[in-house]
């Protein structure tokens, strides 16, 4: 090449370069996220179309709280089509405790042999190695707000738990998740990064933390 083209071809600013070194950077780090980052929220994006609605920090905080207090040190917790309130576990307990994810978003797979595929259509397609009433707590979170969701993954949520769980889901389907876990509305209301149109509302089976007058 000549010292002519060398002078016509296009030369970025400082700026520019700094600017685009940044964003390089972001991508990576969203591909190949940093230990300490990983467990964030958001770290994954939100799919509408999979009906994905990530918990804020509050009440992904508050249930994650509620799970560590529940089992106590060394306990199982499975999250169920609750990918926010997992990471926040993670993020507040490295060790001590058995966390698992399920969830049918395969980017959730970054989590290693944490990530369990599922899909609510399928309620007991689970691996082997997940063995029935394994889990001290289920904490899950339906997709959907319908019967048919509901009812399907109350199935999940009665093979997994060894007796308490921690519903989130809309208030208009109290009746359905008593009738289907035994579970009762708690005073605690769950808030999202976003504000949805429908209610949200936590059930347990069991003397919670939560507030609930069971």
């Amino acid at each position: 090449m000549s010292d002519l083209e060398d002078d016509e071809a296009p030369q970025l600013s400082a700026h520019a370069l700094a600017a685009l070194q940044e964003f390089y950077a972001e991508q990576k780090q969203q591909i190949e996220p940093g230990e300490d980052d990983k467990y964030n929220i958001g770290i994954i994006e939100e799919n509408w179309q999979l009906s994905q609605f990530w918990y804020s920090q509050e009440t992904a905080l508050q249930l994650a709280q509620e799970a560590i207090a529940a089992v106590g040190e060394g306990g199982r917790i499975a999250c169920v089509s609750a990918p926010s309130v997992y990471q926040k576990l993670r993020e507040l307990c490295r060790e001590n405790f058995s966390i698992y994810i399920f969830e049918y978003d395969k980017r959730f797979a970054m989590y290693g042999e944490e990530f369990i595929f599922y899909d609510y259509n399928n309620p007991l397609d689970l691996p082997e190695r997940i063995a029935a009433h394994s889990f001290d707590i289920v904490i899950a979170d339906p997709p959907y707000l319908s019967e048919e969701c509901l009812r399907k993954t109350s199935e999940t949520v009665k093979y997994l738990t060894r007796g308490k769980i921690l519903l989130c889901t809309g208030a208009i389907m109290e009746e359905q998740a008593a009738e289907l876990l035994g579970v009762k509305m708690c005073t605690f209301v769950p808030r999202h990064t976003r504000n949805l149109a429908n209610e949200f509302r936590c059930y347990v089976n069991y003397d919670s933390g939560l507030d609930c007058g069971i």
